[in-house]
C-alpha cells in the first residue's frame, strides 16, 4: 500500500499538519524538522498528490509546457534541451512540468491550451506555433501567467512575458563573418516567414549586406517548407544554376539536406563554398570538415523561461518583459 501523509508525519515523529506545512509551504518549520520530514518521505517514497494539494490550496504547483515538434522532425532535441533548462528551476523551487505538443498545429495548440486549463496549472510556457494569432481571448487562456519561449506570438497585445534567442543578431554575425573572409554571393535558404524567430534570421542577413554595402539580390533568397528535400533542391540551384559562393542555411534540417547535395556533386568545403548552418548539434562538430554553426542557448533558455514564470507568479502586476539570449557563432572549418 503506498505511504500517506499519516505514515508520514508517525515516521517523522511530527503532526500531520507539520508536513502538510512543509510539503506546501505554508507555514514557518525549523530546518531540523523539515529535514526530519523530507527523510521520513523519503524512506517511505512517500509522493504528495498535486490535484489533492491543489484542492486545498487552489495551487496545483504544475506547470505546462507546449511545444510544436512535427513528426519526423529533429527540433525534439532543441525543445527538450529548452524542456531540461525549465525543469532544472522548477524542481529545486517545488514544481512539477507537464508537457505537451502542439505539432506546430494552431488546432492542437488550442486543443493543448484547453486541456491545461482543466488541470489548474499554476502557469504555462509555451513556444506558439506560426498558425493564427495566439490571442487572450476568453475560452483560450485559463486564470495563470504565461511565459512564451524562443518565438514572439502573433499578437498586437502583450499578454505574457517572452524569452528569445537574438536570431537577428545570429545571422548577422554568420553573414558578417562570411563577408570578411572574402564571400561575395552568399545564398540564403530557410523556412517559410511567418515564425519571428524566421523572420528575423532574414533580417540579421539583409542588414549584414547592407552594412557591407552589397545589394540584396532575391534570387539568392531559396525559402519553403523545412525539410531535407528543400534543403537538398535549393543547395542545388543556388551552387548550380547561381554560383554562389557561400551558403547561411538558416534551419537545421534543411542544413542535413545542404551537407547530402554537397557530398553527391562533390563539392569542397571550404574550398568551393563556404558554409554555416543555424544551430549547433554533435552531427555538424563530426563532418569533414566540422561546420561552422549559429549556437543557441538552448538549456538557458529554458532555464530562464522557468525563472521567469517564478518571478511571474510571485509578482503577477509587474509589467510584462521580453527577454533576448546571445546567439554565438562557432567558427570551425565550413569556410
Amino acid at each position: 500500500m503506498a505511504a500517506r501523509i499519516k505514515d508520514v508525519a508517525q515516521h517523522a515523529g511530527v503532526s500531520t499538519a507539520t508536513v502538510s506545512h512543509v510539503i506546501n509551504k505554508t507555514r514557518y518549520v525549523s530546518q531540523e524538522v523539515e529535514k526530519k520530514v523530507k527523510q521520513a518521505m523519503e524512506e517511505l517514497k512517500y509522493t504528495p498528490n498535486p490535484v489533492a494539494r491543489s484542492l486545498r490550496n487552489k495551487r496545483s504547483s504544475i506547470i505546462g509546457l507546449i511545444v510544436p515538434i512535427k513528426n519526423n522532425d529533429n527540433s525534439n532535441n532543441f525543445f527538450m534541451s529548452i524542456a531540461n533548462g525549465i525543469e532544472s528551476v522548477l524542481k529545486s523551487s517545488g514544481y512539477h512540468l507537464l508537457l505537451s505538443n502542439s505539432q506546430e498545429d494552431h488546432g492542437e495548440e488550442i486543443r493543448c491550451i484547453k486541456m491545461f486549463n482543466t488541470q489548474n496549472i499554476d502557469g504555462l510556457i509555451i513556444a506558439p506555433t506560426d498558425g493564427d494569432p495566439l490571442d487572450n481571448k476568453e475560452g483560450v487562456f485559463g486564470d495563470y501567467p504565461i511565459v512564451f519561449v524562443d518565438r514572439k506570438p502573433k499578437s498586437k497585445t502583450k499578454f505574457g512575458d517572452c524569452i528569445v534567442s537574438d536570431s537577428s543578431e545570429g545571422t548577422y554575425l554568420g553573414i558578417k563573418a562570411l563577408l570578411d573572409k572574402g564571400f561575395k554571393k552568399i545564398g540564403f535558404i530557410s523556412g517559410e516567414l511567418g515564425l519571428t524567430s524566421v523572420d528575423e534570421r532574414m533580417e540579421g542577413y539583409k542588414q549584414a549586406l547592407s552594412d557591407h554595402g552589397i545589394q540584396y539580390d532575391d534570387s539568392l533568397i531559396c525559402m519553403g517548407e523545412g525539410t531535407t528535400a528543400n534543403g537538398y533542391e535549393y543547395t542545388r540551384k543556388l551552387t548550380d544554376e547561381l554560383a554562389v559562393d557561400a551558403l547561411f542555411v538558416a534551419n537545421n534540417i534543411m542544413g542535413k539536406g545542404t551537407i547530402n547535395y554537397i557530398r553527391d556533386a562533390g563539392l569542397l568545403i571550404p574550398e568551393q563554398l563556404g558554409l554555416i548552418v543555424y544551430d549547433d548539434y554533435e552531427w555538424t562538430e563530426v563532418m569533414d570538415p566540422p561546420l561552422s554553426v549559429i549556437k543557441q542557448q538552448t538549456f538557458e533558455l529554458g532555464r530562464r523561461a522557468a525563472e521567469i514564470m517564478m518571478s511571474r507568479i510571485q509578482d503577477p502586476e509587474k509589467p510584462f518583459e521580453e527577454y533576448r539570449l546571445p546567439a554565438e557563432l562557432i567558427i570551425r572549418g565550413s569556410f
